[in-house]
């Protein structure tokens, strides 16, 4: 194998790679990359068996071939090499010969017989705009659980419609779920999958390199899932299990409402956590007729208080919260009116933004005793 690139084609690949390789592996052929050279272009992949990609760049191949290459000594290699063509040549021992002008390197590298193959994509089901998934994945993906035990909370719920796609993520304490209206041509089902977080973070990491206008084409198999944007290929595999049904949680009778300016709720809401017991975040709100008083306080901190002037209709309600989880909500909901649903004080509450008409944005929260 023995190809030419410029620098600045292949550092734009190599650091969508950097979130797939495996650092802490027991496994070193995981620590490398797969870099193939054919026709006029460089092929490289990375894996840590959950999770693939493969991209590619153009290239000037003198000889085709394949090599493995330490995914991280090159790229913070080629970061520190100026700008310009970089030579690759594969030596007999799989050690790999990079120069830059008159600057010589050699890396160890691995047998490609060691790396894994990878599924081929299969037909593609439906093509999703990227700026489109990548919205609803930044709605959801705070939502869901770190807890390994719960293994099917480690991801979220992607229900493809032939009118619409909705995202739904949960770790049994909050609920996430965004509905968005798209017409999936040749779709005559619904499908659902379960995505993984991790691959959900690249998706959107891939969709923000991709153009407004850049469509993915989704397709899964047996045990993986596939998201194809042009050139690159990310291939997860799929979680498997039953995800809860989140629609049995969604709020029916939570008749008391208020509305308040995201921007202002979160203000208060940011202020009033610094004084908030530093495990639980745990956050008081009373919703009363004069308005609207939101309470913290710790032993360590100290207490906090801020009343907004809203006019609230019902019965009061007094009723704890935790902070983190709804800011995590209002970080990423459009600027503008946030709904506030709740029943009682010991029901869960729902938030929903107003202001953005092109999703049907809901966040379930539950209570915390105060």
């Amino acid at each position: 194998m023995e190809f030419s690139v410029k620098k600045f084609d292949l550092l734009e690949e190599l650091n969508l790679t950097q979130g797939v390789v495996e650092r802490k592996t027991t496994i070193p052929i995981l620590s490398n990359l797969l870099c193939e050279a054919k026709g006029n272009r460089l092929t490289i992949t990375a894996t840590d068996l959950e999770l693939s990609i493969r991209t590619s760049c153009e290239a000037k191949v003198k000889k085709e071939g394949a090599g493995t290459i330490p995914a991280k000594k090159l790229l913070e290699l080629v970061r520190l090499l100026p700008d310009g063509e970089i030579r690759f040549k594969l030596l007999e021992n799989h050690w790999v010969h990079i120069t830059s002008d008159r600057r010589n390197y050699k890396l160890v590298g691995m047998s490609k017989d060691n790396f894994p193959a990878l599924p081929n994509f299969p037909h593609a089901l439906v093509k999703i705009p990227a700026k489109l998934l990548a919205s609803l994945i930044a709605k959801t993906t705070f939502a869901i659980s770190l807890e390994e035990s719960r293994y099917t909370l480690n991801g979220a719920l992607l229900v493809i419609k032939p009118g619409s796609l909705i995202m739904v993520a949960t770790d049994g304490h909050r609920l996430a779920m965004v509905e968005t209206d798209h017409k999936f041509e040749g779709l005559s089902s619904e499908t659902r999958v379960l995505v993984p977080k991790k691959a959900m973070n690249e998706v959107q990491r891939l969709a923000g390199e991709s153009g407004d206008d850049s469509l993915i084409e989704f397709a899964q198999d047996e045990s993986h899932l596939f998201f194809q944007f042009g050139g690159r290929l990310l291939t997860s595999r799929k979680l498997t299990g039953q995800f809860p049904n989140y629609e049995a949680v969604l709020p029916r009778d939570a008749n008391k409402t208020v509305v308040l300016e995201r921007g202002e709720l979160q203000d208060a809401l940011r202020r009033v956590s610094q004084l908030a017991d530093q495990r639980s975040h745990a956050v008081k709100f009373v919703f009363a007729k004069e308005g609207i008083e939101i309470s913290a306080s710790s032993p360590e901190y100290g207490e906090a208080k801020e009343a907004i002037e809203k006019e609230f209709s019902g019965e009061p309600i007094t009723i704890g919260f935790n902070a983190q989880y709804i800011l995590d909500f209002l970080n990423a909901a459009a600027d503008g009116p946030i709904s506030f649903e709740l029943k009682d004080d010991q029901s869960a509450g729902q938030l929903r933004p107003l202001a953005d008409e092109s999703t049907r944005y809901r966040y379930v929260v539950m209570p915390m005793r105060i």
